[in-house]
């Protein structure tokens, strides 16, 4: 069985060595039939633009995308920069009717994202004709050597569950030199995907037959992500039904996330695409679903019919009401657990990293106090968004509304959310964005805590103090602490995935869902590792 999992290992590493080459592979350049297209496509009205992408791309030498791309950009920076001094003087003389005039000659857009549009165009050589073929050769050959590999726990593991499994002993999982090359690779991917998409174009090349046959266009960046991103979880769910396969719960809860990421997240979106309807993912809710209230998403919706004014609708009663129903009833695991797509990618392929979670105390202490200054900053933005966007002000209380927008999605919803999020889940655990970032986890985790009839009972009679329980809390808790002292886990954060309940030896721990009463006894609790006493004092109810 070892030699068999080696060779489903080898078979990976190659088709992650090929994906990863294609991104050097083909030629981009483009005929001056073809750039004239282009131009009209976009509706460019300056010659400039036309000039200097004539210099920098219209030419027999074969470019690489790296050398494509920074002649683009460097074409886009020149034009814009032309006609920016142009303003400028315009703007000095008064001169309203030119300097008015010179704007529709800017070319309006983020450079990466101008220089993938035309790299789409340009792109040349044999993954571009043959992508069923690459598709076999990189994701093909990835999922069958993942399979060869997963596959044989079925009769490794004669026990399900991840007792004592020495994950501390091995590179991939106690942050070694393998854990640290992970990350490496998955912080390098969302660094392409969100500042170089242009140098991933043969990526989406090779998903193009996918995405003609769901919404009738060409893959973009994000369809490769979103594919990606179910192809991932599909696989690393069969891990976690091997491993976990005699515990329903965990095995109907995988079946959940998937289920809700493939069809609503990334089938739903296309399909309602191609329809010309706003693709929307139905389970987003906001602040999780940060620019649901930009101006742009708004007159969006507004302009799309019936079901724009559904769809605004149903995202405002989603997060009024829907959310925190659920979580009375349920606490976070509905949707933490059950739904939420970032959710279902920590729990299937950040499984193996979920004991990296600190139970520090201080680790607590920062995590309350960044989740809910996001939530405040999105609160903040909002408002703000919203009052500029009734209004047609630019400003609210001093505030720049595209300030404040532009500043939440870099920080929040590129770096925090993507970058770091899932980039370092071998080192931080799998749930470092819904620990620290996650606005929507902050909210919940507010009527979890004082107002939810969910807990994680505990029996601290039968309790034999073996800690696997905390060790593979991903959401950092002490649970052990909680277990010694027979008390209800009720904290916050906990997102109720039950993992402590399936490697619990003596069946000491228990998900339910209970009467509000003698939820939270005011008792003493002995947490975290730093031997500090935090006093819970609730009113006891009448």
């Amino acid at each position: 069985m070892g030699n068999l999992q080696n060779l489903g290992l080898v078979v990976f590493i190659i088709s992650l060595f090929l994906f990863t080459g294609t991104i050097f592979m083909g030629s981009f350049h483009l005929s001056p039939s073809e750039l004239e297209d282009f131009i009209t496509e976009k509706g460019y009205q300056n010659e400039l633009i036309k000039a200097e992408l004539t210099k920098a791309i219209v030419t027999d030498k074969p470019l690489n995308i790296i050398e494509f791309s920074s002649r683009v950009r460097n074409a886009y920076a020149i034009s814009n920069t032309y006609y920016d001094l142009l303003i400028r003087q315009y703007d000095a003389e008064k001169n309203w009717d030119k300097k008015g005039e010179q704007y529709q000659y800017k070319i309006f857009g983020k450079p990466h994202t101008l220089s993938f549009d035309l790299a789409k165009k340009a792109g040349k050589g044999y993954v571009k004709n043959h992508p069923g073929l690459m598709w076999m050769l990189t994701f093909g050959l990835g999922i069958l050597g993942s399979l060869i590999f997963i596959l044989p726990n079925l009769i490794l593991q004669r026990k399900a569950g991840i007792k004592n499994n020495h994950i501390y002993l091995k590179a991939s999982t106690n942050r070694g030199w393998i854990a640290w090359l992970v990350l490496i690779y998955l912080v390098s991917f969302y660094l392409l995907l969100y500042f170089m998409p242009d140098y991933i174009v043969n990526w989406t090349f090779i998903v193009d037959p996918i995405s003609l046959f769901l919404n009738g266009s060409l893959s973009s960046q994000w369809f490769l992500y979103g594919f990606l991103y179910c192809t991932i979880m599909l696989i690393m769910a069969l891990r976690m039904y091997i491993k976990y396969r005699d515990n329903n719960y965990q095995l109907i809860r995988t079946t959940s996330v998937l289920f809700f990421q493939i069809i609503f997240a990334f089938l739903i979106p296309e399909i309602m695409t191609s329809l010309n309807m706003p693709g929307y993912d139905f389970k987003n809710a906001f602040p999780l679903d940060y620019d649901f209230f930009f101006d742009w998403n708004l007159d969006h919706l507004r302009n799309s019919g019936s079901i724009g004014l559904f769809i605004l609708i149903w995202g405002i009663v989603l997060t009024l009401f829907i959310v925190p129903v659920m979580v009375y009833f349920f606490g976070k695991r509905w949707y933490c657990s059950w739904v939420c797509g970032c959710g279902g990618l920590a729990e299937t392929l950040g499984d193996p990293y979920r004991q990296h979670s600190d139970k520090n105390l201080n680790a607590w202490k920062i995590e309350r106090w960044l989740i809910h200054i996001i939530l405040v900053f999105s609160l903040v933005m909002t408002l703000v968004t919203l009052y500029c966007y009734f209004t047609k002000s630019l400003y609210f209380l001093g505030i720049n509304s595209q300030w404040i927008k532009d500043s939440y999605s870099f920080l929040i919803g590129v770096w925090f959310s993507g970058v770091i999020g899932t980039g370092f889940y071998p080192i931080f655990g799998n749930r470092v964005w819904c620990r620290f970032g996650c606005p929507l986890a902050a909210y919940m985790g507010i009527i979890q805590r004082f107002k939810s009839r969910f807990r994680i009972t505990t029996n601290g009679g039968q309790c034999i103090s073996c800690g696997n329980c905390s060790t593979y809390c991903e959401q950092g808790i002490d649970v052990r602490a909680y277990a010694q002292k027979g008390e209800n886990i009720v904290r916050s954060s906990c997102v109720g995935c039950g993992i402590c309940t399936a490697v619990c030896p003596r069946g000491v721990l228990k998900l339910e869902n209970g009467p509000e009463k003698g939820r939270i006894n005011p008792k003493d609790i002995l947490l975290g590792n730093n031997i500090e006493l935090i006093q819970l004092v609730n009113k006891k109810e009448k």
